[in-house]
Protein backbone atom coordinates (compact mmCIF):
# COMPACT_ATOMS: atom_id res chain seq x y z
CA UNK A 1 0.00 0.00 0.00
CA UNK A 2 1.45 3.47 -0.72
CA UNK A 3 2.00 5.86 1.73
CA UNK A 4 -1.11 8.14 0.38
CA UNK A 5 -3.23 5.16 0.65
CA UNK A 6 -2.17 4.67 4.00
CA UNK A 7 -3.19 8.59 4.65
CA UNK A 8 -6.59 8.09 3.09
CA UNK A 9 -6.89 5.21 5.87
CA UNK A 10 -5.88 6.94 8.09
CA UNK A 11 -8.23 9.83 7.56
CA UNK A 12 -10.92 7.55 7.56
CA UNK A 13 -10.12 6.36 10.73
CA UNK A 14 -10.32 9.65 12.24
CA UNK A 15 -13.78 10.38 10.63
CA UNK A 16 -14.69 7.86 13.36
CA UNK A 17 -13.71 9.03 16.36
CA UNK A 18 -16.15 10.79 18.51
CA UNK A 19 -16.93 14.69 17.84
CA UNK A 20 -16.53 15.83 21.02
CA UNK A 21 -12.58 14.26 21.02
CA UNK A 22 -11.90 15.69 17.97
CA UNK A 23 -13.54 19.49 19.22
CA UNK A 24 -11.14 19.54 22.26
CA UNK A 25 -7.47 18.39 20.58
CA UNK A 26 -4.78 21.43 19.91
CA UNK A 27 -1.99 21.58 18.63
CA UNK A 28 -1.75 18.20 18.37
CA UNK A 29 0.11 16.27 15.12
CA UNK A 30 -0.77 12.89 13.84
CA UNK A 31 2.45 11.47 11.83
CA UNK A 32 2.87 8.27 9.99
CA UNK A 33 5.54 6.66 9.93
CA UNK A 34 7.11 3.53 8.56
CA UNK A 35 7.96 1.43 11.10
CA UNK A 36 8.76 2.00 14.98
CA UNK A 37 12.66 2.57 15.06
CA UNK A 38 14.58 -0.25 16.88
CA UNK A 39 15.77 1.72 19.46
CA UNK A 40 12.15 2.81 20.48
CA UNK A 41 11.54 -0.61 20.73
CA UNK A 42 14.34 -1.24 23.09
CA UNK A 43 13.18 1.71 24.80
CA UNK A 44 9.85 0.41 25.51
CA UNK A 45 11.01 -3.14 26.45
CA UNK A 46 8.81 -4.65 22.73
CA UNK A 47 10.62 -7.85 21.53
CA UNK A 48 9.35 -9.61 18.51
CA UNK A 49 6.94 -11.18 17.85
CA UNK A 50 5.48 -8.07 19.68
CA UNK A 51 5.35 -4.97 17.53
CA UNK A 52 4.36 -1.24 18.11
CA UNK A 53 1.25 0.01 16.12
CA UNK A 54 1.34 3.93 17.62
CA UNK A 55 2.55 6.26 20.08
CA UNK A 56 1.97 9.94 21.85
CA UNK A 57 4.65 11.43 22.34
CA UNK A 58 4.25 15.43 24.29
CA UNK A 59 2.34 16.15 27.83
CA UNK A 60 -1.06 14.89 28.61
CA UNK A 61 -3.73 17.49 28.98
CA UNK A 62 -4.18 16.57 33.16
CA UNK A 63 -0.71 17.51 33.71
CA UNK A 64 -0.05 20.74 31.86
CA UNK A 65 0.42 23.23 34.24
CA UNK A 66 -1.31 27.03 33.48
CA UNK A 67 1.93 28.27 32.01
CA UNK A 68 2.26 25.86 29.07
CA UNK A 69 2.04 27.27 25.64
CA UNK A 70 4.61 28.32 23.36
CA UNK A 71 5.74 24.66 22.37
CA UNK A 72 5.56 22.34 19.49
CA UNK A 73 2.53 20.00 18.64
CA UNK A 74 2.09 17.15 20.72
CA UNK A 75 2.50 14.19 18.55
CA UNK A 76 0.31 10.91 17.98
CA UNK A 77 3.24 8.52 15.99
CA UNK A 78 1.60 5.63 13.87
CA UNK A 79 3.62 2.96 12.47
CA UNK A 80 1.88 2.52 8.59
CA UNK A 81 4.09 -1.46 8.36
CA UNK A 82 2.54 -3.02 11.69
CA UNK A 83 -0.76 -2.44 10.77
CA UNK A 84 -0.19 -3.61 7.31
CA UNK A 85 1.38 -6.59 8.27
CA UNK A 86 -1.59 -7.41 10.88
CA UNK A 87 -4.52 -5.87 8.52
CA UNK A 88 -6.58 -9.03 6.85
CA UNK A 89 -8.53 -6.21 4.70
CA UNK A 90 -9.00 -3.01 4.05
CA UNK A 91 -11.91 -2.44 6.92
CA UNK A 92 -9.94 -4.08 9.63
CA UNK A 93 -6.98 -1.74 8.52
CA UNK A 94 -9.36 0.78 9.36
CA UNK A 95 -10.21 -0.61 12.23
CA UNK A 96 -7.05 -1.17 13.86
CA UNK A 97 -5.71 2.69 12.96
CA UNK A 98 -9.18 3.66 14.73
CA UNK A 99 -8.16 1.68 17.71
CA UNK A 100 -4.53 2.93 17.95
CA UNK A 101 -5.97 6.27 17.25
CA UNK A 102 -8.38 5.99 20.14
CA UNK A 103 -5.51 4.58 22.43
CA UNK A 104 -3.18 7.47 22.29
CA UNK A 105 -5.59 9.97 21.71
CA UNK A 106 -6.40 9.09 25.12
CA UNK A 107 -3.11 9.47 26.16
CA UNK A 108 -3.36 12.58 25.14
CA UNK A 109 -6.28 13.67 27.65
CA UNK A 110 -4.29 11.93 30.35
CA UNK A 111 -6.78 8.80 30.43
CA UNK A 112 -5.63 5.93 32.61
CA UNK A 113 -5.73 2.45 30.87
CA UNK A 114 -8.24 1.26 32.13
CA UNK A 115 -10.43 4.50 31.13
CA UNK A 116 -9.08 4.56 27.49
CA UNK A 117 -9.37 -0.02 27.48
CA UNK A 118 -13.12 1.08 28.54
CA UNK A 119 -14.43 3.86 25.88
CA UNK A 120 -12.61 1.22 23.50
CA UNK A 121 -15.16 -1.16 24.45
CA UNK A 122 -17.82 1.19 24.01
CA UNK A 123 -16.19 2.73 20.49
CA UNK A 124 -16.28 -0.66 19.39
CA UNK A 125 -19.96 -2.09 20.55
CA UNK A 126 -21.01 1.23 19.24
CA UNK A 127 -22.09 3.08 21.94
CA UNK A 128 -21.67 7.40 21.74
CA UNK A 129 -21.77 9.51 24.50
CA UNK A 130 -25.56 11.15 23.64
CA UNK A 131 -23.80 14.57 23.90
CA UNK A 132 -22.01 13.10 20.45
CA UNK A 133 -25.65 12.70 18.84
CA UNK A 134 -26.59 16.32 19.69
CA UNK A 135 -23.85 17.96 17.72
Amino acid sequence: MTREEFERQVTGALATIPRRFKKAMRNLAIVIEDEPPRDLLRELDIHPPDTLFGLYQGTPLTERRWDYGNVLPDRILLFKGPHEREATDDDDLVASIAETLIHEIGHYFGLSEDEIEEIEERYWRGQEDAEDDDE
